[in-house]
C-alpha cells in the first residue's frame, strides 16, 4: 500500500499525545491549536505532522496514524486529515519556532470534555481518537 499524500491545499494536524496530554500551540492572535501545517510537495501526512511538529515545538516526533478519510492507493488527500504522533524526545530540541511560553500540553480529557480546544475546533476524528484513548 502507497503512503497517503496530502493535498497541497490540505492542512494536517499532528495529534501528539503523551503521559494523557495533548501538544497544543499558541495561535497568532490568541487562542490554543494542534500544531498544523500543509504539506510540501511530494510529502505524505504523516511526514508533514512530523515536520510541523519539529519546526514549531522542537519535539521529535514520528507519524504513525492517519486519522480521517482514507484515500485510495495513488490518491491524494484532499480533506483536512489528523496524524496521531509518538514523541520521541520528552524534551524540546533548541531552533523551534515558538518560544516554550507559547506550546502547551493539555489534558486530553479536558479537550474531550471541553469539545475544542480555545477558539479552534477540535476535528470529530480527533475527538473520537482521543475519547477511545483517554484513562478514565
Amino acid at each position: 500500500m502507497a503512503p497517503e499524500r496530502a493535498a497541497e491545499s490540505s492542512v494536517v494536524r499532528a495529534v501528539v499525545v503523551y503521559d494523557g496530554q495533548v501538544l497544543l500551540v499558541e495561535q497568532p492572535g490568541g487562542g490554543w491549536r494542534l500544531p498544523s501545517g500543509t504539506p510540501e510537495p511530494a510529502e505524505t501526512a504523516p511526514a508533514t505532522a512530523a515536520r510541523v511538529v519539529h519546526e514549531l515545538t522542537g519535539y521529535l516526533v514520528d507519524g504513525s496514524s492517519t486519522l480521517g478519510p482514507a484515500a485510495a492507493v495513488g490518491e491524494e488527500v484532499r480533506a483536512p486529515v489528523a496524524v496521531v504522533c509518538q514523541l520521541l524526545t520528552e524534551a524540546p530540541s533548541g531552533g523551534a519556532r515558538l518560544a516554550p511560553e507559547r506550546i502547551r500540553w493539555v489534558a486530553a480529557a479536558e479537550l474531550v470534555r471541553a469539545g475544542r480546544p480555545e477558539n479552534d475546533g477540535l476535528p470529530d476524528v480527533v475527538r473520537d481518537y482521543l475519547e477511545g484513548h483517554t484513562p478514565v
